[in-house]
């Protein structure tokens, strides 16, 4: 594996921290409970099994792009195929004999074909390593815990996972594979959202976060970088960039890491659907008015004063 990179500087002061820390500890308290916004992850908690509950919870994030309600439909015509016991139905998965359920499957522009190689890949990955955890670490020396930055240790899993033979689903033909997409690489720039909010479920342990996993520590994770955690991390000034990727996402952590160094990306949910909820006014005309931030926000880049209510009455 490559060597770990060293920390990115964050944009945010300590001053700017300590004043942004209580409003967003509120925040977080508000939506630190198991119904407090729609959701995959809820998909995700119906499972009791740990390992039914990791393989839901990679194809359910996997999935995650698009319209809420598009996602959970998609999600649910895949479960609908998975059964009672996902684990079981992907560890005995055959892409010649099984694959006719998969077929019309389709999510945006990702294909039957492409649902049929993810459950074929997922499929090695137990194979051979008997969990999806398990197999995360097999790049990574014992030595070495996944304790400073997922970056390499990310960027390895998607290499190993892409090298997978996949000639009995899409044939021997070269060119573009659609199960790429499931498996982005920082290294190559992408901001791996969707792997991202896997890793967050497994890691991190709350009323929202499952925490199966025990060998990756809480705060190596990267917040999972979407349209609604850009918006909002360039109103409350965690991030430079303008350009979503890898560099940003873990600017914006690392700025969060100045509130919580042992869980910086405790705020994702909070923020992800604080934005949802349409209440940020970064560069809309209502400004910050209806925002549970006002006060710690600039929603039109100038500083601006005011108080920071809580955003939901107990």
């Amino acid at each position: 594996m490559s060597p770990r990179p060293a920390r990115t500087s964050s944009p945010l002061t300590a001053a700017n921290a300590r004043c942004l820390k209580p409003p967003l500890d509120r925040l977080y308290d508000t939506f630190n409970h198991a119904e407090s916004a729609v959701d995959p992850v809820h998909v995700v908690r119906r499972y009791t099994l740990p390992q039914d509950q990791e393989i839901v919870a990679f194809c359910a994030a996997a999935l995650a792009f698009g319209r809420v309600a598009s996602v959970l439909d998609s999600i649910e015509s895949l479960l609908a195929v998975l059964g009672p016991h996902p684990a079981s139905f992907v560890r005995a998965f055959d892409p010649v004999r099984d694959a006719e359920p998969l077929r019309p499957l389709v999510h945006r522009w990702i294909r039957g074909v492409d649902v049929i190689a993810l459950v074929t890949v997922l499929g090695q990955m137990l194979a051979n390593h008997g969990t999806i955890e398990t197999y995360f670490l097999a790049g990574q020396n014992a030595e070495d815990p996944v304790d400073t930055d997922v970056g390499p240790a990310l960027d390895d899993f998607c290499r190993r996972a892409r090298a997978i033979d996949l000639r009995e689903v899409y044939g021997y033909q070269g060119g573009r594979r659609g199960v790429d997409y499931f498996f982005p690489r920082p290294q190559g720039g992408s901001a791996c959202k969707r792997l991202n909010l896997f890793l967050r479920w497994m890691v991190r342990r709350d009323a929202v976060d499952l925490g199966l996993w025990s060998r990756v520590s809480p705060a190596a994770l990267v917040i999972p970088l979407d349209t609604h955690v850009i918006r909002i991390g360039q109103c409350l000034g965690l991030t430079r960039y303008r350009s979503p990727g890898w560099r940003m996402a873990r600017e914006i952590t690392e700025s969060l890491r100045r509130l919580d160094p042992d869980d910086p990306i405790r705020y994702d949910f909070s923020l992800c659907h604080l934005g949802m909820m349409d209440a940020c006014g970064f560069s809309r005309p209502q400004r910050d008015d209806q925002c549970p931030l006002r006060g710690v926000c600039r929603p039109t880049g100038r500083t601006r004063r005011g108080s920071a209510g809580p955003f939901v009455q107990p």
